[in-house]
């Protein structure tokens, strides 16, 4: 179970930092992210019909919803105000300890040592990270916050995947959940820029959507086989394949201090996985 957790959720971390990336990529990323989310949301309307209603996980679903909507609006404010390199790292980075002092004290899972220094491992890299780039006030705080609420949406989403009777149950509500409600939202508040986007981008909307359910779909699959602590570290080896993808194709610097802080994640990562 445990590999088999590890597996997903590495693929979700890779999954992620490419969404990330398209994100980071278009002129309008809050038209963009709205096309994300709604594409994503057609992609799994049909199995709707499939997988039976998510009884026992509906306030999970709400809670998770009000949540993911704070995060994408935090996500996309820090994405315009810093590069990627630098945002992105901060808001995964902070968003493992604070899930896993959630899931611990609330909720009582467990945690082991070599765990808790692979978290902490994380930590340190991504003060590197953050240390290598002067930020904005405003941009550190939008970060922040877009941590913090990966971090609740995190427990959160493990507790609900967990109390629906399936998990592909509670995958399937969960993009028809946010892909439509927060999509909606994201397009309504573009107002006529969305429909400017739309044909400019729905090829990396559709792309991203796709992207988007391999991404939470594995991880909330991962939630339901093991520990929540262990596993909302491990997806933050995101931050290693989001720098590379930064670097490489936004062609945004990594300078010494960023180089460090990526080696102190990648051995945090190791830490997770030698976990068994």
């Amino acid at each position: 179970m445990e590999n088999t957790a590890s597996i997903l959720i590495l693929v979700s971390g890779f999954s992620h930092a490419v969404v990330n990336a398209i994100l980071k990529a278009g002129n309008d990323k809050m038209s963009r992210r709205a096309l994300l989310d709604g594409f994503s949301a057609l992609m799994v309307a049909p199995a709707a019909f499939l997988v039976p209603l998510p009884s026992g996980a509906w306030s999970w679903l709400i809670a998770s919803g009000i949540v993911h909507g704070l995060y994408l609006l935090a996500l996309i404010k820090s994405f315009e105000q810093s590069d990627m390199t630098v945002a992105y790292p901060i808001a995964r980075g902070l968003a493992p300890m604070l899930a896993a002092a959630g899931a611990v004290l609330i909720f009582h899972e467990p945690i082991s040592v070599l765990v808790a220094v692979g978290i902490l491992l994380i930590a340190f890299g991504v003060m590197f990270i953050g240390a290598s780039h002067r930020m904005r006030a405003s941009a550190l705080l939008w970060a922040m916050m877009t941590g913090a609420c990966i971090a609740a949406y995190t427990v959160i989403d493990a507790q609900g995947v967990r109390a629906a009777p399936t998990a592909a149950s509670y995958i399937v509500w969960t993009f028809l959940v946010l892909g439509g409600a927060l999509g909606s939202c994201f397009a309504i508040w573009r107002g006529k820029a969305f429909f400017a986007s739309l044909a400019g981008q729905w090829k990396p909307g559709v792309i991203a959507g796709a992207l988007s359910i391999i991404s939470y779909g594995f991880a909330l699959l991962a939630f339901r086989l093991g520990a929540t602590p262990r596993l909302a570290a491990l997806r933050e080896t995101s931050i290693l394949f989001g720098t590379a993808i930064a670097v490489i194709f936004l062609k945004e610097r990594l300078n010494s201090l960023r180089t460090a802080g990526v080696v102190a994640i990648a051995g945090g990562a190791i830490a997770l996985i030698a976990v068994r």
